[in-house]
């Protein structure tokens, strides 16, 4: 005998038998879920229905539903509660070994964060170290940063190199002290040097009031924008130069001060392969490092000669006119000096 939900779904079945037909009930006891598929008439079935003598009705087709197949599904719900009773236990029994874990976790973790704190104020010193010297020893600051090795070891490449030169300083300070000397130049140097690491300059040496300056090593951005930024930290100096010299004239020194400047772009050998095993400088050598000394040499005091290398990379920031072409030892063209009459 069939209930009214089965009863109702081979009626709808019949209407259209593609379809999944579900009922579930639940009580405070039981759940209960009831499927409930069609039987389709085939082909087969057909023939045999509708010829058999006994058979009630002739007149299947295919696809008609003939009747209809249940799954029906029931769980107590204390059936449900007890199945988990060994499970609830095991859960709780990790619950209980996890708190505990977190627990020494904590504490072990409480213990390392306060060594660490002990640790903080020597790890930050340790740490500061070797920015400190790199930032007084600028050419060595790719070595303190891990960028190169401390090898012997040199590279061909194309730089643009600054030379300066005091005119007349020991002359100029020929009345004052040694001690008053040594503060003047080392003034001079301080802010000659901030200028340069500011425009990304590596310093190479400075020798009592002259300095060598090169950019392109260990940073480059492009030989163009090195002769660029080397000419930028030029101009700079000369208004830093003015404000020192006008400083120096308030403590007795009558000359002014007054600084030729040359620049240079070639090719020259960069690195720490000069030395000895036990001592190494990180310095550049070659004759375009000499002819920015040279250029320096027959600039007028307060002015800047740079070489037609140099110029053809800065002509749009500059006005400048060109001097008699000289020759130096080791190149072999002629190089044409450009003074610097002004910035456009």
């Amino acid at each position: 005998m069939l209930d009214q939900f089965e009863t109702d779904t081979l009626q709808r079945l019949r209407q259209n038998p593609n379809q999944q037909l579900v009922q579930v009930s639940d009580t405070i006891f039981t759940d209960r879920v009831r499927l409930i598929a069609p039987v389709i008439m085939g082909q087969g079935c057909v023939n045999c229905h509708n010829s058999h003598p006994e058979s009630p009705k002739v007149d299947w087709k295919v696809g008609d539903v003939r009747g209809i197949q249940e799954v029906s599904i029931a769980q107590p719900i204390g059936a449900n509660i007890f199945a988990f009773k060994y499970l609830s236990g095991y859960l709780v029994l990790t619950a209980a070994v996890g708190c505990l874990f977190i627990a020494l976790h904590r504490r072990q973790a409480a213990l390392i964060d306060g060594m660490n704190a002990e640790l903080d104020s020597a790890n930050e010193f340790l740490a500061s170290l070797p920015i400190k010297i790199s930032q007084n020893l600028s050419p060595y600051k790719s070595i303190f940063s891990g960028q190169r090795d401390v090898i012997i070891n040199t590279e061909r490449k194309k730089l643009t190199i600054f030379y300066s030169n005091i005119l007349d300083f020991t002359a100029a300070t020929e009345r004052l002290q040694p001690e008053q000397i040594t503060q003047l130049l080392n003034e001079y140097l301080t802010e000659m040097s901030t200028v340069a690491l500011a425009y990304g300059g590596t310093i190479d040496k400075s020798v009592d009031d002259a300095m060598l300056i090169f950019f392109g090593d260990p940073e480059t951005k492009g030989d163009a924008e090195d002769a660029r930024a080397c000419f930028r930290m030029a101009i700079e100096m000369q208004h830093r130069i003015a404000n020192l010299g006008a400083k120096w004239r308030n403590i007795g020194i009558d000359q002014p001060l007054r600084v030729r400047m040359g620049i240079n772009t070639g090719f020259c050998n960069v690195g720490s392969g000069f030395g000895s095993s036990d001592r190494i400088d990180y310095t550049i050598i070659g004759a375009e490092a000499n002819l920015a000394a040279r250029l320096q040499s027959i600039a007028d005091p307060g002015h800047i000669v740079v070489s037609d290398e140099t110029y053809a990379f800065i002509r749009d920031m500059v006005i400048a006119q060109a001097l008699a072409p000289i020759t130096m030892k080791g190149i072999s063209r002629e190089v044409i000096p450009y003074v610097v009459n002004d910035v456009s």
